[in-house]
């Protein structure tokens, strides 16, 4: 297991390396930097080559980008056009995001999984058509449509929520943005569990668990639910970094100043440093959890080895 671990570990340096380096080139040919920051009024020539001098940008892009990952692996992630530093924006923005995905997550699993068991025990009955009939219109409605109705109906029609998250944005308040944030892959992860337990279902060890007369909630639990977890882990796994990057619309729609309203100022402002910063710790996330999702495979099926 450690040997497998430190090769992993080993193999994530050139991704990391790779990914890094295609999104600091898309960034940087999005458009002219300095002209976004100036505004609609076009900066004069001497002031455009000093930001340009103050910001490293009058330097070759790959001069640019070995600067980049120097100051990356001692912490600093640079500045944005504001003055700000990027790590304040990261200590402000990821808490928020990271609260709003453990949301997102614990509704995947709690009721993904749930209603995934249920079906697949139940395939071919009513139980089983009605809800494969309602994750496929979660999957047909955009996230957008999705968080705007619920905010309509819930926030302002109802009241019964807060239309907007408030600046703190704790748990309570995220409720309904995690389950728009989590609505499709909820219904993903339904449609997997249920498919998985009904394939299971009729394995060998599974005849044989109910052969011994071990209880029904025994079976499924220790023995079907278990293996048939390991798609689903996998699924998860790399939703926990989708869910991080792809929460602009949910973060906008709530007002919710998280990573996704980070990403989205620094793409409208062409605030290249920023956009870079946040998206190469989001990459190091995905590169976490996939880590961790082929750790959890042996725990889940102890036929699976490590070398």
């Amino acid at each position: 297991m450690g040997r497998y671990v430190v090769r992993r570990l080993v193999q994530m340096v050139p991704v990391f390396i790779g990914a890094t380096l295609l999104i600091f080139l898309m960034v940087n040919v999005m458009g002219d930097p300095v002209a976004g920051l100036c505004g609609d009024r076009q900066c004069d020539a001497a002031t455009a080559t000093q930001l340009r001098k103050e910001f490293g940008l009058d330097q070759p892009v790959w001069q640019q980008y070995l600067t980049y990952m120097g100051n990356v692996f001692t912490g600093d992630f640079g500045t944005a056009f504001n003055g700000q530093e990027v790590t304040e924006l990261m200590s402000t923005a990821f808490p928020v995001t990271i609260r709003l995905t453990i949301v997102a997550i614990l509704i995947e699993v709690l009721i993904g999984v749930t209603l995934g068991v249920v079906t697949g025990l139940q395939r071919g009955r009513p139980v089983d058509s009605g809800v494969l009939l309602l994750t496929l219109v979660v999957i047909s409605v955009p996230t957008f449509v999705t968080g705007l109705l619920l905010q309509l109906l819930l926030g302002v029609e109802w009241g019964w929520i807060r239309p907007s998250v408030s600046s703190s944005a704790p748990f309570g308040e995220l409720l309904i943005p995690g389950l728009v944030l989590a609505s499709v892959s909820l219904a993903y992860v339904t449609r997997l569990t249920r498919t998985s337990i009904a394939e299971n279902r009729r394995s060998g060890y599974v005849r044989t668990a109910i052969a011994k007369g071990l209880p029904r909630h025994r079976v499924v639990t220790r023995h079907l639910l278990r293996n048939s977890l390991i798609p689903v882990v996998t699924f998860i796994g790399s939703d926990i970094g989708f869910l991080m990057g792809g929460a602009i619309v949910t973060e906008r729609i709530f007002n919710i100043h998280g990573v996704g309203y980070q990403l989205y100022q620094g793409i409208l402002r062409q605030n290249t440093q920023t956009v870079v910063g946040f998206v190469t710790v989001l990459v190091l996330v995905f590169l976490l959890c996939n880590l961790v999702v082929d750790l959890l495979y042996a725990v889940l099926d102890p036929r699976i080895r490590y070398a």
